[in-house]
This record gives C-alpha cells, structure tokens and sequence, in this order.
C-alpha cells in the first residue's frame, strides 16, 4: 500500500512516516501542506492519504478542503483524516459525497499503533472508520425530533460500530450476539433511517452519515 502523508508538525510527519513503513506501508510523500499535496497526487493517485485538518497558512480547515479537493481529482480516493480536537462538522464534510474510504480519528489514536494501522487499511479497502470520541460526543447533540432517537439501545451500539468501522462479524463478536441478530439490528437500522434498498448510494456509509450529521 502507497500512502501520502500530510502533517505540518515535523515531529508527529516524521513519526507517522517511521511508523507506517515499519508496518510495511509504503510513504510515497510526507507534505506539510495542502499544495504540496494536491501537486503530489495530480498524476499518480496513491493507495491513500494520511493527512490533519489544519494546515497552513490559517491552520482551520485546510486539509479537510485539500481532502475533497483530492477525492474530486481521484474519486473515491481514500482518506483517512487526524485531528487533535473533535469536530464533527468537518467528519460530515467529509462524507457528504456519499463515498466510502474515509476515516477521521483523534491524533491520540496514532499512538496505539495497531488500532491506528487497522484503521488505515479499513479505510484504504474501502470503509468508513471514525473516533469513537467524535461518535460519544455526537450521541448528546442530537435533535428531539431526530429519527436516530428512534433507535432502540441495541441499534445506536450496532450503528457506532458501524461508524467505528467494524464489519458484521466483528459487531457480532463484540456485543456477543449471532450474525443474524446483527443483520435484524443492521435491517432495522435502515427501515428507521429511511435507506430503502432501491435508494441510490452505499446504505451502511449513508447511515453512519446520518448517524454523523446534525439532521436526518
């Protein structure tokens, strides 16, 4: 797998560089900015980025906007964002094409080298995986009339997993329950949601969107 980096803090770039290509990740670029970037991906689209939300020059949303930016370039190009604070706001940006292949973690996360490294191959096969921080904090915004409250208890904890990233053996065995109960839960889960089979888009990445976003 061919990755490219992009981290303004040269300690934590040349921590995630070390790190990767001891895990047999091949780092085709480590940039520390999101033109340098975007120049980098314009002819050979990598396996998958690795990049922050705040760049320079502002340090606010550059590397969300270089993100998009990248998947409209190399459509469904996979992206895995860090960030040092939860904002759930640039998650939702991030899914709002309605693709597959993003993830958004904390940057603690990097220090747990094996969840970090899962997680970047989930999102570069193609799956969504986000923080279980940003998946906490979002539970306690939701509005009174939000068709998530619907969901019974069992459901919101298959739903965050789901969000997490986890396929429906994995949920199966860490709720300790069989394969046919997740299935019910996941059927459930789309009844609610209104994500009819004969809708258009990946329903599994349009609930988690739901789940992510301030409205239905």
């Amino acid at each position: 797998m061919r990755v490219v980096i992009t981290e303004d803090d040269a300690l934590l770039r040349e921590g995630l560089v070390l790190l990767l290509r001891t895990e047999g990740i091949d780092v085709a670029v480590a940039a520390d900015n999101a033109d340098d970037l975007l120049a980098a991906i314009a002819d050979d689209r990598p396996d998958a980025l690795v990049m922050d939300v705040r760049l320079p020059p502002t340090h606010r949303d550059e590397g969300l906007r270089a993100a998009v930016e990248a998947r409209r370039i190399h459509p469904g190009l996979p992206v895995l964002v860090l960030s040092a604070y939860v904002e759930d706001s640039h998650a939702v940006d991030l899914l709002s094409d309605g693709g597959a292949g993003v993830g958004y973690l904390l940057k603690e996360r990097v220090g747990k080298v094996a969840e970090f490294v899962d997680a970047l191959r989930r999102v570069a096969d193609g799956g969504t995986v986000m923080d279980p921080e940003v998946i906490a904090q979002l539970l306690v915004r939701r509005k009174a009339d939000d068709p998530l409250r619907t969901l019974t208890p069992r459901e919101r904890e298959v739903l965050s997993l789901m969000a997490e990233g986890h396929a429906n053996a994995e949920i199966a065995e860490h709720l300790s329950i069989s394969h046919g109960s997740v299935n019910k839960h996941i059927g459930n889960i789309f009844d609610k949601l209104g994500l009819h089979p004969d809708g258009s888009g990946h329903r599994r990445v349009l609930a988690v969107l739901a789940y992510l976003s301030t409205g239905p």
